[in-house]
Order: structure tokens, then sequence, then C-alpha cells
């Protein structure tokens, strides 16, 4: 046995239950027939001309139902004789490279054949002007290009900064159409500065480009579309604070409010920036953000396979496997921190060889005396909250709380010969 072996194979791992988390469930059962309702209530249709180029701005987000969205956003635009295509608006992700940013679009189920329209790719930007406060303004070419934009992003709070425009339409028109250069460019100064910047930078996008109107689309805590509204160009600034005060409202949680450990089985781009939403499990990579549970340790179990070895996130936490380890890309990784500024994000966790030792080094770590008594939940990811499992020992205050119901006996978690959950 190895010393590692030694320290970690005693470590009782506490039986778990499986628990059903209650949250409010607002949920749209028919996107397509009710994103298009909202595109004729807004009388967008004047808004395209026959024979007019169109750019459609999806995200890097793995959000419900995208690819039905962007197919039917593309129908709409071709029933008004438009032109459309496609345009990564992705900022820095996806390794920083067209390839990259056009594989994630795929990775979600994006592709020309599938949604109908081309795909064009570019890391080449335009500068347009200025900012109010002094910042230059870039647009990707593409879309600075075309005749017309229109951009599709979900809305939610923010994982390393609070402000009136978080995640959502204000910064993917800032970071998102500005590509590499104008995500550096809003991130130069830190987060501490981003709730100043995006609006400043967003604004001059609004006045100087043709973005002709936005798709803002609202998620409930179960990782359901709940919300679809759209916004004319000058509707954007005003209207979005609004969508993002519900969105906080809608938020999922885990309910309790100090653990020993956490399992999160996986992260990755799609879930969140930081592979795992940092509101969720109360850790964050700036002082700029606060809340949540207090989590003694954290382990993540795996990278998804979608988010193409992009490992964002692993820093914030403290330990993780080597089958994640092995994924991890410096090239997909790196630029995104380069970008935003904060390296912690990017750091390597503790490593360990399979699931069983993480989660035994996150229990042997989390200083308590009495480590049978480990405070401990597992989840899937931080969208998928809706069950999840508690050790044994939470099943009393499980009980006391209106909004979990537990849904199975105690059992003991199942490892393959590898040391690998099943």
């Amino acid at each position: 046995m190895s010393a590692i072996d030694q320290l970690l194979d005693s470590i009782p791992i506490p039986r778990m239950v499986r628990v059903k988390q209650v949250f409010e469930r607002p949920v749209i059962e028919n996107v397509e027939r009710v994103l298009l309702a909202r595109l004729e209530s807004k009388n967008t249709s004047p808004l395209i001309k026959p024979g007019q180029s169109v750019a459609v701005a999806v995200g890097s987000r793995g959000i419900t139902a995208l690819p039905n969205m962007v197919k039917t956003m593309i129908q709409f635009i071709k029933g008004q004789g438009g032109l459309p295509f496609i345009v990564p608006a992705m900022g820095s992700h996806g390794g920083a490279s067209a390839e990259g940013q056009q594989k994630m679009l795929h990775g979600f189920g994006i592709t020309e054949e599938s949604v109908g329209a081309p795909i064009r790719a570019t890391m080449e930007t335009v500068q347009i002007g200025v900012s109010e406060n002094g910042l230059p303004v870039f647009v990707d070419k593409y879309a600075y290009e075309a005749d017309a934009i229109v951009i599709i992003n979900r809305i939610k709070p923010h994982i390393a900064f609070r402000g009136k425009y978080e995640s959502g339409l204000m910064k993917m028109i800032t970071i998102g159409l500005g590509k590499q250069k104008g995500a550096d460019i809003c991130h130069e100064l830190g987060f501490g500065k981003m709730a100043e910047n995006i609006p400043a930078i967003a604004r001059v996008i609004l006045e100087k480009t043709n973005l002709i109107f936005a798709v803002g689309v609202l998620e409930n805590a179960y990782h359901e579309l709940c919300g679809i509204e759209v916004l004319k160009n000058e509707e954007i600034e005003v209207g979005e604070p609004a969508l993002l005060e519900e969105a906080k409202r809608l938020c999922p949680k885990i309910y309790f409010d100090a653990l020993d450990v956490l399992i999160i089985d996986e992260i990755g781009k799609n879930i969140s920036g930081t592979g795992f939403d940092n509101n969720v499990v109360g850790r964050y990579h700036t002082p700029y953000c606060s809340g949540g549970p207090i989590i003694s340790k954290i382990v993540t179990l795996d990278i998804t396979d979608v988010s193409h070895g992009n490992g964002n996130g692993l820093g914030i936490l403290d330990f993780t496997t080597k089958r994640a380890f092995d994924k991890f890309s410096f090239e997909q990784s790196y630029p995104n921190s380069l970008t935003s500024t904060v390296p912690l994000s990017v750091k390597i966790p503790m490593v360990l060889k399979n699931d069983k030792q993480g989660i035994q080094a996150a229990i042997k770590t989390c200083n308590i005396l009495d480590k049978t008594k480990v405070r401990m939940v597992r989840v899937k990811n931080t969208l998928r909250l809706g069950e999840i499992e508690v050790s044994e020992n939470l099943i009393e205050e499980v009980r006391r709380n209106s909004n979990m119901e537990i849904v199975s006996s105690a059992y003991d978690l199942e490892f393959s010969e590898q040391g690998n959950l099943f």
C-alpha cells in the first residue's frame, strides 16, 4: 500500500439516503410555440427585411431546449425573408478559438444540419467605438457585417460579482459578442469593475450595431425553461434587471446551511462559467460575491465531456480524481482564466486515484473528530438538485424541512473494483 492508501483506506464513508428537494416549478411545455408567440407579440417581423443577413448569437451555456429555440428562430427569420446564420457569442470560451467555439455548439446539438443555418465562427472583431468609461468596444466581425443581429441567452445570477446586469443579455452583448478581445477588455480591471463595464460597453453596441432584439430565457430550479421574453434593442437595458430578479428567486439551492463534505459528480462549462454554480455551494473565486452554505471540503469527480477538457473551477474546490485531471486541458482552461484575470479557477486541487479516495480525502480533512458523523451531501451537478443524496445522520434535518422528502432507505455507496462510483 502507498502512503496515501494507508492514510485513507480506513476512513469510513457514511451510508446515504436519496432526498427529493422541492422548488417552485413553473415550466414552459411548448418552447417553440411560446417563443413564436413572444416574437409576434413584440411585432418583431418588420425588423427583418427580405434578403437581409441576420446573425443569431448563441452562447456557451447548456440551456435547456437551446437547439429547439435556435431552430425556431432560424425558421422565423427565414419566414420574414431573412438569411440567418449562427455566430458563437462566447468571449474566450472554447479555448479562445473559432474551432473550439464551433465544437461547443456541436456539443449542445447545434449544427448547420440540425438548425438549418450555417455557423460562421471567427475570433476576428471590429472596434466600433469607446465606452463612456474609456474602454474600446469590440464586436464579432461576422455579426457586425450582418444586416441585423439577434441574441439568445439565459439570465441568471453571476458567480463572481453582483450588479444590475449579471449573466444574461447585456453580458452576452459585451463579452460574448466581443469575443476574446471584448472579454479581455471587460475583465482587465477585475470583477470589481464588471457591474460598471458591462452596461457601459453594451450601450455602445446597442447604439452602433443593428442588434434588433434579444431573447431572454429563464430556467427554474429543475433546469427547465420557465420564461421566455423578447426585448427589442431599446428595451434590453431597462428590461433585463427585472428578469434577473425573477431568476434569482427561482434559483436552486441545497437546503443545508452547513456541511462537512460535498461531492459533486461533475463540473463543466455547459453547467456554469466556473464549472459549477458558486452560488449553490457558497464557494467563490472573487471577493465580490458571497452567500450560500458553509461547506468545509468539496470534491468533484469528473469534468463533463461536452466541456472538452475545460476544467475551469477545479481550483476553487479541494479534491478531484485522476479521471478528471486526465481530462483537464491547459489550452481549453487557461484562456478563460487569463481573460477573466482570476488564476485561482484553474489551479489543480489534490488529485486522488479514484472516486473513493477523493471522498475519503474530503472526509479525513474536514476537521471533525468522529468521522462517522460527517455531514455529507452528493449532487450530480449544480443544475440537477431536484434529487440529492445525504448522509444518514442528516435524516432528522430533512424531516424537519418541508422542502425536502426522503425517498429511499439508507444504503452504502457502491464502488467498482477501480474504486469509482457506479
